[in-house]
């Protein structure tokens, strides 16, 4: 880290978005931070910047020979994208920068694309009709199981073995949203972790001898500058994309369900008329987005919206912050399922933007549409709600307890194993 005289440049903050004090209110604590220094170093985790506004996050993102997505020794070991690094495998593209970037992206634009995104639609629905029947029933349960959804169709997606949906869901909520030293955190980093891990790899290796319909078959099959992708490249793309499929539209999908019991209006007015239900997410989008923020290392000295930035420094991009920008959003506190044009940053800005977004408004919309016209009357057990302990890079609900008018199921019950690894 680089010797950081904050006083010269700007003003030090009192700020941690990894503390519980910032999980209490993430929302007030971006907005305290926005309003007086947009773009603040604070001290906490060896010292980094927060770039709070919607200028500063969109500048930052689009430049990645300055705000640099590899990993640097700065910071320590670890994943790079976040603050502070977590104990994970690199993840690829997202920890490269152009032009090496650009030859990983291109290998998974295929299988995320809007077209490819439509053969999964048949997926997406089972899985979310299957969890639906699992409470409809009963008239109570948790929605929260329900949301499991993204974890269970990336699994199934990917190729890997769908009765292990779980343990990968455990894990990477935990990187994400567990608190660090907790017993679940150490148990998914140091138990759990390493063996989905070794069965990622055996699952890799099994696929490139004898190929299937699925995601991983697709990926072991590439080429790297003219030679067979190294597997353990293949490796590292598939944490990737379970880190971001069990993690983002789980958190939307959480928040969502929550404000819409909230503000009945709205829910009723979405199930009125269903299809305002797209540009609906896009708002949900902007105002809860699921993944708060990710972090840069800067390449050089620099001057950045009035603040002198050195080489080396840490930054985070707050994307959930530039998203409640009021000159970027006009009221930008308040829900508008009609409001358009939406350039939120919920799936980032530039060349990094989200390969999964397609896939994620999929998942929101199918979940979202089940619950408003299965459990049209649901009422939340508010006294009950369990958020993530931790709520620095997605924010959400763990447990929402709920009642509603028992329905009948809709699909046949299948044969998914559901061990939990708690």
């Amino acid at each position: 880290m680089s010797d950081t005289n904050a006083e010269e440049r700007c003003p030090v903050v009192h700020f941690d978005h990894n503390s519980q004090e910032h999980s209490v209110d993430p929302v007030g604590s971006y907005r305290r931070l926005r309003e007086s220094t947009p773009v603040a170093w604070t001290e906490a985790h060896q010292g980094y910047w927060v770039l709070s506004d919607y200028q500063s996050v969109f500048d930052a993102a689009r430049d990645d020979e300055v705000f640099t997505s590899q990993r640097t020794p700065s910071g320590g070991e670890g994943l790079s994208v976040v603050i502070p690094k977590t104990p994970m495998h690199k993840h690829i593209p997202i920890e490269l920068d152009p032009p090496e970037f650009r030859k990983y992206r291109k290998i998974i634009n295929p299988i995320t694309a809007p077209a490819a995104t439509e053969s999964m639609i048949a997926m997406v629905q089972k899985y979310v009709t299957w969890f639906v029947d699992e409470i409809i029933e009963s008239g109570e349960g948790d929605v929260a199981t329900t949301i499991g959804v993204p974890a269970l169709v990336t699994v199934d997606w990917l190729g890997l073995p769908v009765e292990d949906w779980h343990k990968y869901a455990f894990v990477h909520h935990q990187a994400l949203t567990g608190v660090p030293g907790s017993e679940d955190y150490i148990r998914a980093t140091q138990v759990v972790m390493p063996e989905i891990s070794e069965q990622m790899r055996v699952v890799i290796a099994d696929r490139r001898a004898n190929p299937q319909d699925d995601a991983i078959s697709f990926l072991v099959q590439q080429e790297i500058d003219g030679e067979p992708i190294d597997l353990e490249d293949v490796f590292s793309i598939v944490e990737l994309l379970l880190a971001g499929g069990t993690g983002t539209t789980s958190s939307l999908v959480s928040q969502t369900v929550v404000w819409l019991y909230k503000n009945q209006d709205v829910r009723q007015d979405l199930i009125d008329n269903p299809e305002k239900l797209d540009k609906a997410i896009e708002e949900f989008l902007r105002y809860f987005s699921p993944t708060q923020g990710l972090a840069r290392t800067v390449t050089k000295d620099l001057e950045f919206h009035g603040c002198h930035i050195r080489e080396e420094d840490r930054v985070l991009l707050a994307w959930a912050s530039a998203n409640r920008d009021e000159v970027a959003f006009p009221d930008a506190d308040n829900v508008d399922i009609e409001r358009w044009p939406n350039r939120h940053m919920a799936f980032g800005v530039g060349v990094h933007r989200c390969a999964g977004s397609h896939l994620g408004r999929a998942m929101a919309r199918e979940m979202l549409s089940q619950i408003l016209t299965r459990m049209p009357d649901y009422v939340v057990d508010l006294d009950n709600l369990v958020p993530y302990p931790h709520q620095g890079t997605n924010t959400g609900f763990k447990s929402i307890p709920i009642s509603f008018t028992p329905g009948p199921r809709l699909g046949p019950k299948l044969d998914i194993a559901a061990v939990s690894t708690r």
